[in-house]
């Protein structure tokens, strides 16, 4: 694997255990005067994280994709804007929710054109073939997106409330309430489920 040479950090002969990754701020500085590579290790660095939080909006893989291809094109357009002492990962983390509630409104006017008789997902996770994982993504398809967001958010990756309400620029107040009634709705749709098992 060839690393890539970043033109403002000398490039060491061996990097050793002790070095730290260049500064997020530097590279933020250095892709804001235009430095094509600094963007594309900001891509790199935040790539996997801004697909899970597409992924948690989004109901299947090829339009976390698309919302996260948007929202890497919105970013760089908008980086000037960027003030380089916030966290580049939370400003990136709500254009992506954004892109990702598009990306929702878009299918559900295309779905609503076209009624398929079956609905196939091409993205098949290796776990989706056990039945309780497979009624446990149609219980989240029955969701409202945000709601559908906020529980994938914050049960499966992890997110604070207040950081939810900014990436989906809701109050911290209606993130909580919106999970509360994910959770509920969640119960409800399962409760055959569970009593089945």
């Amino acid at each position: 694997m060839t690393a890539i040479a970043i033109p403002w950090a000398p490039v060491p002969a061996r990097r050793t255990v002790t070095e730290r990754p260049a500064d997020e701020r530097e590279i933020v500085l250095a892709a804001q005067r235009g430095e094509q590579q600094a963007f594309a290790e900001l891509v790199r660095r935040h790539q996997r994280r801004a697909y899970a939080v597409a992924r948690a909006i989004v109901t299947n893989h090829e339009d976390a994709e698309d919302a996260v291809q948007e929202a890497f094109l919105h970013a760089y357009k908008a980086i000037n804007r960027f003030l380089p002492d916030q966290a580049f990962g939370a400003w990136l983390h709500r254009i992506v929710a954004n892109a990702a509630l598009d990306v929702t409104r878009r299918r559900k006017v295309r779905d609503a054109d076209e009624l398929p008789e079956t609905v196939a997902s091409p993205f098949r996770d290796p776990a989706e073939g056990n039945e309780l994982r497979r009624r446990l993504k149609e219980a989240l398809d029955q969701l409202p997106a945000r709601q559908r967001a906020v529980i994938t958010l914050h049960d499966v990756e992890g997110y604070k409330h207040a950081e939810i309400g900014k990436m989906l620029d809701i109050p911290e107040g209606t993130a909580r309430s919106d999970l509360h009634y994910a959770r509920s709705h969640l119960r409800q749709l399962l409760g055959a489920v569970r009593s089945g098992l």
